[in-house]
């Protein structure tokens, strides 16, 4: 009776059923229930394998294989038909097991490290809402939020007012800064182009990030078109070099328009004197940005914060919340001073299927005209709901907390015979050279500093391979390859 039953209800599903092109419309494409069961399995996994070890230093930071030994492991192939449920969860144990742990305790490599439990669950909501920030029927709630948190922002660098957007990365708000600065310079470039203009040159310090070039490629101002400022040992942009090269491309005919400061270098983490240089600027009337992507986050500081002085005067920040406090990649902001709408009218295309004005609700809230993107993530939400979560007081600690680690490792380096400090640390970046046993008794000198530079690519190697540890290394002004290491993770401890 049953078989019976089961054979009419599948015989009147076919009679019932919507074919277009051999395809069955009125039915589901995918088993929801299989779904949802391999959602729920594959989260378990990441609360063991992930969340639950971040504080476990007995575990791996990395799982190192190479890249054809991996190739095998992963099985990356693509086939006709879909994988068992089983299959899918194991190949997401494996990406787990050979990923490096950036959350790891001893995962020193980059200017990011650790967890933060708010600002994950975050991106949980996001990817399963899976919303695109550019208007505001689309998504309500994040335009708010991104433009809650870009007030706040603009409330720590010390403007009155301003404007911004969030970008998916530090590189990307560069490239919008300078491109700004040239649209503020000669606006008739949007729609003329670059025929008939001037040699247009802007200025950066030796120390600054590579995204300068790469915008200045990228924009069509050419490379040979970045002056790049000399520094100081502690790699600070010289405001006096600033002038004699802003002096030099006024004599050859160029036409100076942007001047690009660092607040936090990569490398030696230094600040560029802001005040100093927002002199010259004003002076030669020329756009001030300050990349602060990684030192950005010291404003949050009051005993931090001095090390921005003079950021108020700039005209654009970039500043990027998933370094230092741990918002999660990606989660970077352009910042403008400017308030009168320029940021939409450089970048403005009008699309009138987006952006049309005669909608039912205020169309000032769609702000995706004035990105270059269309589809645009809403990574302010993980910023906001950590703000929400820590308080300006929490977020305040982490970035204290982080710098006095820094000061502890120093003055542990000090005391540790093989270590040499490369110089005192402004913040969290700590620059040093391992001197092996078998260096420690030559005589200063170019043979001693040859072998010397070999030094920090073996160690590294064998800590990797090892899994132990992740440390950057990299030369400097000159100086032989030395390790940097920046502790900002939470599940860091002395």
């Amino acid at each position: 009776m049953e078989a019976n039953t089961c054979k009419q209800d599948v015989l009147q599903k076919k009679k019932n059923a919507i074919l277009v092109d051999g395809v069955i419309l009125n039915g589901p494409i995918t088993d929801s229930k299989a779904g949802e069961k391999f959602v729920e399995e594959a989260c378990k996994i990441i609360m063991e394998e992930i969340i639950q070890k971040a504080d476990d230093v007995t575990e791996k930071v990395c799982e190192w294989r190479a890249p054809e030994t991996l190739k095998k492991i992963l099985d990356l192939e693509m086939r006709d038909t879909g994988e068992s449920h089983q299959k899918l969860l194991q190949l997401c144990q494996d990406v787990i097991q050979y990923s490096v742990k950036t959350n790891h305790p001893r995962f020193f490599n980059q200017l990011y490290a650790g967890i933060d439990y708010y600002s994950l669950v975050a991106r949980f909501i996001t990817e399963a809402l899976n919303p695109s920030v550019y208007t505001y029927e689309v998504s309500p709630v994040f335009l708010l939020v991104e433009e809650a948190v870009i007030k706040k922002m603009i409330e720590f660098i010390g403007w009155e007012d301003g404007d911004g957007i969030f970008n998916p990365g530090g590189s990307v708000s560069n490239m919008y800064a300078m491109n700004l600065a040239r649209y503020k310079f000669c606006p008739e470039i949007k729609e003329k182009g670059l025929s008939g203009l001037p040699r247009l040159v802007l200025f950066a310090s030796e120390e600054c990030h590579y995204s300068m070039k790469k915008a200045a490629s990228f924009l069509g101002i050419g490379t040979e078109n970045v002056y790049f400022v000399k520094t100081d040992e502690r790699g600070k942009m010289i405001p006096e070099e600033l002038e004699k090269q802003v002096q030099r491309a006024r004599k050859e005919g160029s036409a100076p328009f942007l001047v690009c400061a660092t607040a936090g270098t990569t490398v030696l983490g230094a600040f560029d004197p802001l005040d100093k240089i927002a002199d010259i600027c004003e002076k030669h009337d020329l756009w001030l940005h300050v990349d602060a992507s990684w030192g950005g986050s010291a404003l949050i500081s009051r005993k931090h914060r001095k090390l921005l002085h003079g950021i108020q005067r700039a005209d654009s920040v970039a500043w990027n919340p998933h370094k230092m406090l741990l918002a999660g990649i990606q989660c970077c902001a352009l910042l403008v001073k400017d308030n009168s709408g320029l940021l939409k009218k450089c970048y403005s295309a009008k699309a009138a299927y987006l952006f049309q004005q005669d909608k039912f609700y205020d169309v000032s809230y769609d702000t995706g005209d004035k990105s270059i993107q269309c589809s645009r993530r809403p990574d302010a939400f993980k910023f906001w709901l950590m703000w929400k979560a820590l308080g300006t007081t929490g977020l305040e600690e982490r970035v204290n907390r982080a710098l006095a680690l820094a000061r502890y490792l120093v003055e542990e380096i000090k005391k540790r015979e093989g270590f040499q400090l490369l110089l005192e640390p402004e913040y969290a970046n700590v620059c040093f050279w391992y001197v092996p046993p078998s260096l420690r008794k030559m005589e200063d000198g170019p043979e001693f500093w040859q072998k010397l530079h070999q030094v920090a690519p073996v160690v590294k190697e064998r800590m990797m391979k090892k899994g132990s540890m992740m440390l950057g290394y990299q030369p400097n002004q000159g100086k032989v390859n030395f390790f940097r290491q920046v502790v900002i993770s939470p599940q860091v401890g002395c």
